[in-house]
């Protein structure tokens, strides 16, 4: 033995036996990888939201319904990591380290490199399979596992890129046959006078939050309005559109990744993209292919900002919206059709004299779904430090506020924003 240890599970390492190759600083690929994702996204402080944990659960009081909404939401955000941390600690020994010590080879070295080189984009992938950035996160977690453990099978007679996509496209249409997600129409809120039809009510739908450091995917096909849209497709009839019309791979590429035919690949885009259309913005044909908000939307993003905090002129966020603007906030089913609803609902809640009035709001600017987004945080009476409470995300059209999507914050860590600011 080498009398040194693996960095991640303190396992002896083997000593080396070949002249050739590195020395082994891990015990195994899997731990390599462990420690790849601990850099790039830093374990979360346990104890410290176990202590939250404690902090909320120890103030609950069922008045007012307000506080006991706000508190119950961070209860089931906070309990909901500690649950995602607890079930990884928990996975059989077989999925995290490999059970035989093994020496860091140049083969293995190259193959889990080759692998990591691929996590951006095949975690785009399963997220426009899917819908959901926490199940996208676990799918393509998956899918190295799975190369990993089949390496040795790679024949090399289609692309790497190729095979790994094959595998994480066939573990998500398989995810998808064991959660059958069918959108549906918002249920009518009582007493209120909503404009139009209802939305579609997609309760798995999330945001992704954007990095310019990574690939650059065009806005039509990261847009939750496409998100929402390709949520209406069968998964196969999905995996087609996605592979051919948004990666652009030729039909007979897509039918070999499926293993079918090129006639069953053609009739799935002609099935599929009518569909699309349907439930697609008219101009969105006209729209331009960017990859980040432009100044425009930035400055619409500013004003927006200042006008929520509730020392804002609520003029300046009737101006900013459109007149049939739409809000939802999956995975709540909530909703509201028309900018004179929506103004009545967030005026009562940001009126110091109502009722119903929540608390004070600050926001920071980021970006998701390569569209403008708001992180809200609020300080509720009482209280003197501003807790993660929303993620609005803007889609705008001719300079007007044409929809808001909000969406719980137990994502704020993955787009590099603090659960709570002073």
């Amino acid at each position: 033995m080498t009398g040194q240890v693996c960095g991640i599970c303190e396992s002896p390492l083997p000593s080396k036996t070949r002249a050739r190759g590195r020395t082994a600083v891990y015990c195994s690929a899997a731990c390599r990888q462990k420690a790849y994702r601990s850099r790039r996204n830093p374990e979360p402080d346990v104890d410290a939201l176990i202590a939250e944990v404690g902090r909320v659960a120890n103030r609950l009081s069922p008045r007012p319904a307000e506080a006991f909404l706000t508190d119950l939401t961070t209860l089931d955000s906070d309990v909901g990591r500690l649950r995602r941390i607890a079930q990884l600690a928990l996975r059989p020994k077989s999925e995290n380290v490999t059970p035989a010590l093994v020496t860091e080879t140049v083969d293995e070295v190259a193959f889990a490199g080759r692998i990591e080189q691929h996590q951006r984009e095949l975690r785009v992938h399963c997220y426009r399979m899917v819908g959901s950035y926490d199940d996208a996160e676990d799918l393509v977690q998956e899918t190295f596992l799975r190369a990993w453990r089949g390496r040795e099978g790679f024949e090399g007679r289609a692309s790497f890129r190729a095979w790994l996509y094959r595998i994480a496209t066939n573990i998500c249409l398989d995810f998808l046959r064991r959660n059958k997600r069918v959108p549906r129409p918002y249920d009518p809120l009582p007493g209120v006078d909503q404009q139009g039809e209802p939305p579609q009510f997609m309760p798995w739908l999330q945001p992704f939050p954007d990095d310019s450091a990574e690939i650059a995917e065009t806005r039509e096909t990261m847009e939750l309005v496409f998100l929402a849209a390709i949520q209406h497709l069968p998964p196969k009839q999905r995996a087609v559109v996605i592979l051919n019309d948004v990666l652009g791979w030729k039909i007979a590429e897509t039918a070999d990744l499926l293993e079918t035919t090129v006639a069953s690949v053609t009739s799935a885009l002609q099935r599929a993209r009518p569909t699309l259309r349907e439930r697609l913005p008219e101009r969105r044909a006209d729209w331009a292919r960017t990859v980040q908000p432009t100044e425009e939307e930035q400055a619409i993003l500013q004003r927006y900002m200042a006008a929520a905090t509730g020392s804002g002129d609520s003029r300046v966020m009737a101006e900013l919206l459109r007149e049939d603007v739409l809000v939802t906030m999956p995975p709540n089913p909530l909703w509201f059709s028309g900018r004179d609803v929506f103004l009545d609902f967030v005026g009562k809640s940001l009126d110091p004299a109502s009722p119903d009035y929540f608390g004070a709001w600050k926001h920071l600017p980021t970006s998701a779904n390569r569209l403008p987004a708001a992180a809200g945080y609020v300080r509720r009476p009482g209280t003197r430090v501003y807790r993660a409470q929303v993620l609005d995300v803007l889609r705008i059209e001719d300079g007007k506020v044409a929809e808001i999507t909000a969406f719980e914050p137990h994502l704020f860590p993955a787009f590099g924003l603090p659960l709570t600011i002073t």
